[in-house]
Order: C-alpha cells, then structure tokens, then sequence
C-alpha cells in the first residue's frame, strides 16, 4: 500500500532530515514510527501528504508516485490520508458536530449523509453528548477523540495520527489507543507517531525506529525492541535524460532529483514548490522565461 523507496531530503548542504529512507507498508497494518525529536519523523510525515518532495528517491501510495502527482490532484490523494495533526487543528469557532460535518462538506457530500456521518464518528468516538460543546470546551483527550472523528470523514484508507497521545495523561492515552485499534480492525492502515513508550509496548505491533534521519530498527514487539535494517539495494541509476531541451543544465538537474519529467508536472509547480526546491531568483525568471516561450509555441 505505501512505499518509501530510498528517500533522501536534505534541506541544505549540511542538514539532512532523511537518509536512505526505505520501508514498506501492507494494507491494514497497523505499524508505529518512533524515534527522538529532530529524527526526521515530521520531515517524512510532509512527504507524505506531499507538502515536500524528495530530494532523492521517491514515494508510492497504492499505484500513486506522490512527488510526481499534479498539485490540482493533491485534495484527492489527501482525501484518502486521514491526518491527525499534532496541534489538533480542530476549528475554533464551530462546535464538536460542526467540525465534522464541515470536513464532509468541503468533500462534496449531501446533507443526509452529513448528517448520518456525523453521528456514526461521534459514536465511533463516544463523543455524542459532547456534540455541541466547542474545542475550548473540551479536554485535552476529548479533542482529541474529536480530531481522529474528523480525520475519518472522508472514509481514508490510511489514518496517520502524530503523538495523539502526547499531552494526554494515561487513562485518555488508552482510551485513543483503543479507538485507533477499533478503527483498524475495521480495515483501515493505521499508522502513530509516538515517543509513548506504554502504548507502544502495548500494542506488540510492528515497530519502525528513526534516528538521525536514518531507518535503524524495523521489528515487531515493544518500543525498546531492536532488530537492525540492512541497507535497500538501489537499481543502478540511468543517465538522466534530456526531457527539457534548451532549459538550464542546474534547472534541469533540479528536476531530476526532484523525479519531474515532464512539462504537466512544471506547469503544476507553485511558487511553494519552487522555494522547497532551492531555486534561485535567477532560476525562478529563467524557468517562467522558458515556460512562456512553451505556452506561446503551443498557440
């Protein structure tokens, strides 16, 4: 189901947030990342949902390159991630109810099933008798709960929740383990990232540990258990190709690394894309000189 395929990110000459990144996930796994602050597990996380790409290597969903996906693509492909951020994120002016139903109605769907949705993940959390109460109104735990129902309204077949137990005391920590356990055993990919060592050693899952950017352990058992990743053979790589004659050989080698090849995919990039990628100012005229001489060819 998800592929991470020697995934490098290097933000600078002298930072690397991931090195060589290389895992597998199965449909209906139920997997947690660990590792110290500043292992890179945010970094891959962003990669993820494509809000950076790889400087190397590259990263698959089901049949999906995610660096190679057009960004008027990306509300679709997220839409089948469900994301439990860890700032909660839960809108502060709407109540419990509203949060949900708002996140189904931003996805297209009809008033009755908004509302037959809205109480079923309400239910899913044991929050329906907190329905209109807002985030501020809630515990730390029950927004939790209410994070997670939201992050299930679009039905997503891989939920990623990010220390949802962190600021929580032990009783709620359990509490939202026993609901992400529920909600995988309905089918649904599960994947926690956690420095919860109680939850981790109680769920005996599979165990993926990160430090310093690099995948050092990929096990089943408790947090503290250990078995070390050989190094994933890389195929032998091709001479890059010329795909883009006439633009910048550095522009060129930008796009390379970044698995863009061919002129859909420029045409997509937004200027968010481009500040990730390190163009220059110079770059940056150079590939909208070049764009526009395509678009004024193609008339």
């Amino acid at each position: 189901m998800l592929l991470f395929d020697n995934v490098t990110k290097k933000y600078n000459d002298k930072i690397t947030a991931l090195e060589d990144v290389h895992f597998t996930v199965d449909k209906g796994e139920f997997f947690f990342l660990i590792g110290p602050s500043g292992a890179g597990k945010t970094t891959l996380l962003r990669l993820l949902i494509k809000e950076e790409v790889p400087t190397s290597g590259s990263i698959f969903f089901d049949k999906i390159e995610v660096p190679k996906l057009p960004n008027k693509l990306l509300p679709n492909y997220r839409q089948r991630l469900g994301i439990v951020f860890q700032d909660i994120k839960l809108l502060p002016t709407k109540t419990l109810e509203e949060n949900i139903a708002f996140a189904l109605d931003i996805i297209g769907k009809e008033d009755k099933e908004i509302k037959e949705t809205t109480e079923y993940l309400l239910e899913t959390v044991g929050l329906q008798d907190r329905r209109n109460l807002f985030p501020e109104q809630l515990s730390g735990g029950e927004q939790q709960r209410g994070a997670i129902a939201r992050a299930l309204a679009s039905n997503p077949e891989m939920l990623v929740a990010d220390e949802p137990t962190g600021n929580l005391d032990p009783d709620n920590a359990f509490q939202i383990l026993d609901i992400l356990k529920k909600i995988n055993n309905s089918g649904t990919t599960v994947m926690v990232i956690s420095h919860d060592r109680d939850i981790v050693n109680q769920m005996k899952t599979r165990v993926i540990k990160i430090v310093e950017g690099k995948i050092v352990s990929d096990t089943k058992g408790d947090y503290d258990s250990f078995k070390a990743v050989k190094k994933h053979k890389q195929e032998k790589k091709e001479e890059p190709k010329e795909v883009f004659g006439g633009l910048d050989k550095d522009i060129q080698e930008i796009f390379e690394k970044a698995k863009i090849d061919n002129m859909d995919m420029v045409l997509n990039l937004t200027g968010a894309d481009l500040e990730n990628l390190k163009f220059s100012k110079k770059q940056k005229e150079s590939l909208e000189k070049y764009v526009s001489n395509y678009l004024n060819n193609k008339k």
